[in-house]
């Protein structure tokens, strides 16, 4: 049995939050192994497929493009290179739509389509693109960094102003129906807020999907729905190298079998091939909340409670995508989608609730509501010219997570034709003479990535009972866990899923934090914290 190695700091994962947090601990000089089960990436991921790149799981990637964490890391200087359809996103109307609701790069040119489709609804778009731009930073800092948030909510307060700051709390509250009504007169822009708010799990008449949708159209506005040039998977490797320039170890192909607890601290970590790696100063785990506690740590580790709040932890919706590569272009009625690298399809303002609420109550929608990518618009080095990539995703029901997996897998192959159905109707004949189609069923995204749990990509729900302090569990405040020394850096902390990289910011933050000075001076009162939070430690039972 050889020795045991000794680093300050084991990562566990090695998609986007694990990377940032590596390069993250690196860069203040922590001696850092990162141990990736696959290859690096996690569901940012790409795969070459004949003569055209498919990414299997993400693909577009505001969130990435405007993220703070990842700015600092200079990705850019590690190869990565963004690309950008002409138009950012539309929404045809409807099957007979000819024009198309659309985000272009140009706000004037947004503003001028709006007005178009209702006089007035342009100048509605600039003033909110103005707001934004106020606000970027401080906001962004706020929404995405370390809770709680003292020094970015204290920029963004004056930002705002005393009158300001509780309207902007309210209008970030509001459901996206309702958000949309508020802002706008046509159905072209408040659909702009329904459609970019559907890429959560919130239902788009509940409170906070406002939020979700109000935030990607100004991202959308402000930094394009960028993609990767190659495929996604050169995100994955530019931050794997900018990890490794900062002196940490990235090994792939290494799955982690346990997560070492002795005396209530996270000491290392065991490999499936019976490596045992031991961490100074911590273990952060960049997967999600359930895998981790539930299976690489082990219930005799934690308090009943947290079992508890660990079984009531919800997931989000299971993920349908379906996949083409095409020998010409997709032929959409309504202009702008011809333009746009992302598409929303279907259900407009009115029938998103009725989906969303069909996908809450256990129903299988007859009409999907489609989040579509045209990869070869975005970045032609996807295929051969004329060629195109697209893909589409749906959810399914959410009871769904807790079907046996042979009822998760019939009901989303029954529903690939209706996915099918939808694209036609609003761009008949795109999918004929397809050259290669393949599905991933929420089955399919779980085996290829362990966190995705029957196919929810966002580490967990985004509703707002499974947000802030109340994420993953309630009281741990996002990256902490009722174990010392072990640290979430996966979308089930906060701030939520999205290739944002702050997750794992977030945990380093946090470890650095608690292996500093202060850190050390206060480590009693956080275990007189953590005793209280969690006041037992009788194991619970399983996690189902």
């Amino acid at each position: 049995m050889p020795a045991p190695e000794l680093v300050d700091a084991v990562v566990v994962g090695g998609g986007v939050n694990g990377l940032v947090a590596a390069a993250t601990l690196a860069d203040r000089g922590w001696d850092v192994v990162l141990l990736e089960a696959h290859e690096v990436g996690g569901a940012v991921r790409s795969q070459q497929r004949g003569d055209a790149v498919v990414d299997l799981f993400s693909a577009f990637y505001p969130l990435s493009a405007g993220s703070p964490v990842l700015q600092r890391l200079e990705l850019e200087a590690h190869g990565l290179r963004w690309r950008r359809a002409d138009a950012v996103v539309a929404q045809p109307m409807s099957p007979d739509d000819e024009r198309g609701a659309v985000i272009e790069h140009d706000p004037q040119r947004t503003a001028a389509g709006l007005d178009a489709w209702y006089p007035g609804d342009g100048d509605r778009w600039l003033e909110l693109v103005a707001e934004w731009r106020r606000l970027r930073g401080p906001m962004l800092d706020a929404l995405l960094g370390p809770w709680p948030p003292v020094g970015a909510a204290a920029r963004l307060a004056r930002a705002m102003g005393v009158a300001g700051a509780p309207r902007m709390a309210r209008l970030l509250a509001l459901p996206a129906t309702r958000m949309g009504e508020e802002l706008f007169g046509g159905e072209a822009a408040r659909q702009l807020i329904v459609g970019n708010s559907q890429h959560a799990d919130i239902p788009p008449n509940a409170a906070g999907s406002g939020a979700f949708g109000w935030l990607l159209c100004m991202l959308a506005q402000d930094v394009g729905f960028p993609v990767p040039e190659g495929g996604a998977g050169e995100l994955a490797q530019a931050l794997a190298r900018r990890a490794r320039a900062a002196g940490a170890r990235v090994e792939e192909h290494v799955p982690v079998e346990s997560v070492e607890v002795s005396a209530g601290r996270a000491t290392g970590v065991r490999t499936a091939d019976g490596r045992e790696i031991r961490a100074r100063r911590g273990v952060l785990a960049a997967l999600d909340v359930e895998l981790l506690l539930g299976h690489l740590v082990g219930h005799s580790h934690l308090p009943r409670s947290a079992v508890d709040d660990l079984r009531r932890f919800e997931r989000d919706l299971p993920t349908l995508k379906v996949n083409w590569v095409l020998p010409h272009a997709v032929p959409w009625r309504a202009s702008a989608a011809r333009r746009a690298g992302t598409v929303h399809v279907g259900r407009t303002v009115g029938p998103s609730v009725r989906w969303a609420a069909d996908l809450d109550s256990g129903r299988t929608p007859d009409d999907p509501f489609l989040l579509t990518g045209q990869m070869a618009t975005a970045d032609p080095t996807r295929a051969p010219a004329g060629h195109e990539v697209l893909w589409a995703y749906t959810h399914l029901p959410r009871a769904l997570v807790h079907a046996d997996a042979a009822t998760l897998e019939r009901v989303a192959r029954e529903h690939v034709h209706r996915v099918s159905d939808v694209i036609e109707r609003y761009a008949p004949g795109a999918l004929d003479g397809a050259y290669d189609h393949f599905v991933q069923t929420p089955h399919d995204l779980q085996d290829a990535d362990a966190s995705l749990v029957r196919g929810a990509l966002n580490g967990g729900t985004a509703q707002l009972h499974q947000q802030l302090v109340l994420r993953p569990l309630p009281g741990t405040w996002g990256a902490r866990l009722p174990i010392e020394g072990l640290y979430l850096a996966g979308a089930s902390a906060h701030p939520g899923g999205g290739v944002h990289g702050s997750c794992g910011h977030n945990a380093a933050v946090a470890a650095l934090h608690d292996a500093g000075l202060h850190g050390r001076l206060t480590a009693p009162v956080r275990r007189a914290a953590r005793r209280r939070l969690f006041p037992d430690r009788q194991v619970g039972p399983p996690v189902r």
